[in-house]
C-alpha cells in the first residue's frame, strides 16, 4: 500500500511539474510598436551568469542565447534576422536565476510561442511564453497595399461666416471609413459621402460646412488593416479677419490721436518759448526781472 501511495505522489509530482514547464505558460499582451519583457525565471533562482540558455520563437526561430556571458553579437551568430538589434537580457538579474528578455519595439510577426530552455540543467527546464502583439491604428500607407494615402482636402466655397471643405480618399481598399473632427476630436456633421468603385479600390467624397475659425481634419480609416491616417486644413473665416482688423484699426486710431495730442502740446510749448525770447530780446531790461541792469549800477 505504502509503495502504490509513493508512486502516485511521484507521478502527481511530475505530471504538475512537466505541465509548469511545458504547458500554456504564461501570456504576455502588449500594444504595437511598445516593448515586450518574456519572463523567465528557474525555479531555484540559482545563479545562471555562468550557465546557458536559449530562447526560441515557434521552436525554429533563434531569438536570443546566451552562455557564459557570451550572446548574440558578442560571440555567437545565427540569430534570426527578424530579432537582429531588438532583443536584450538582464544582464544584472542572472545571479537571481533570471533569464528574461526584452523585445524592443514589437511587429505584429512577433506573436507567437516562445521558449526559453535551459538545455544543461538537470532535469532539463524549458518555459513557454505566448505573445500577442496586438494592432494599433496607424498610418500603414506605403507598408500595407490598399492602403489609403493622405486624404486631399479643398475648400469649395467661404464666405464672412461660413466655409464648405470637400475631402477626397481615392484608391483605397478595403473601403475606407471618412469623417470631418474639429481640433478636439470631435466628429462633424456632414452630407452623405460619396462612394465610387473602380477597378476593386474605392473613390470617398466627403463635404463638410465649419462656421468657426480652426483647425480641422479629415480621416480615413481602415479597420480591416488597422490603418488610419489624415489631413488637416486651417480655416480664416472673413468675420474674424474682419474682427481683428476692426481691432486693429481702432488701436491705430487711438494711437494717431495721441500721438496728434503730444504734437500739438509740443507746438504750443516751442512757441510760448519762442515768443517769450523775442520779448526779452526787444526789452533786455526784462531780461532778468527784480535785479537793475550792470548799465544803470555804473552810471550812479
Amino acid at each position: 500500500m505504502r509503495t502504490s501511495l509513493d508512486l502516485c505522489v511521484c507521478l502527481l509530482t511530475l505530471c504538475v511539474t512537466t505541465l509548469g514547464q511545458h504547458g500554456p505558460g504564461v501570456k504576455v499582451v502588449v500594444e504595437e510598436d511598445s516593448d515586450a519583457v518574456l519572463p523567465c525565471l528557474i525555479s531555484t533562482k540559482e545563479d545562471i551568469t555562468r550557465k546557458i540558455f536559449d530562447w526560441k520563437k515557434d521552436f525554429q526561430k533563434e531569438v536570443f542565447i546566451y552562455e557564459n556571458g557570451k550572446y548574440y553579437g558578442t560571440g555567437f551568430t545565427g540569430q534570426d534576422q527578424q530579432f537582429k538589434g531588438r532583443v536584450s537580457h538582464f544582464q544584472d538579474q542572472l545571479m537571481n536565476g533570471n533569464a528574461s528578455i526584452k523585445i524592443q519595439n514589437t511587429k505584429m510577426a512577433d506573436s507567437g510561442s516562445y521558449s526559453c530552455i535551459f538545455p544543461r540543467l538537470q532535469p532539463r527546464q524549458t518555459f513557454n511564453i505566448e505573445l500577442v502583439v496586438e494592432r494599433l491604428l496607424k498610418d500603414r500607407s506605403g507598408e500595407i497595399p490598399g492602403a489609403s494615402p493622405e486624404p486631399h482636402i479643398t475648400t469649395l466655397d467661404e464666405t464672412k461666416d461660413r466655409s464648405l471643405l470637400q475631402c477626397e480618399v481615392r484608391r483605397a481598399f478595403p473601403k475606407p471609413k471618412v469623417e470631418w473632427q474639429d481640433s478636439t476630436g470631435n466628429i462633424l456633421p456632414a452630407e452623405e459621402p460619396q462612394v465610387l468603385e473602380i477597378r476593386g479600390s474605392y473613390y470617398v467624397t466627403l463635404k463638410t460646412t465649419v462656421t468657426k475659425t480652426g483647425r480641422y481634419r479629415c480621416v480615413a480609416t481602415q479597420e480591416e488593416i488597422s490603418h488610419q491616417i489624415y489631413s488637416e486644413i486651417y480655416v480664416l473665416l472673413n468675420e474674424y479677419l474682419s474682427r481683428e482688423v476692426e481691432q486693429w484699426s481702432s488701436a491705430t486710431l487711438g494711437l494717431a490721436v495721441a500721438v496728434a495730442v503730444l504734437l500739438l502740446v509740443v507746438a504750443v510749448m516751442c512757441r510760448r518759448y519762442l515768443l517769450r525770447r523775442r520779448r526779452r530780446r526787444d526789452d533786455p531790461e526784462n531780461d532778468s526781472p527784480g535785479f537793475p541792469l550792470l548799465g544803470s549800477l555804473t552810471q550812479n
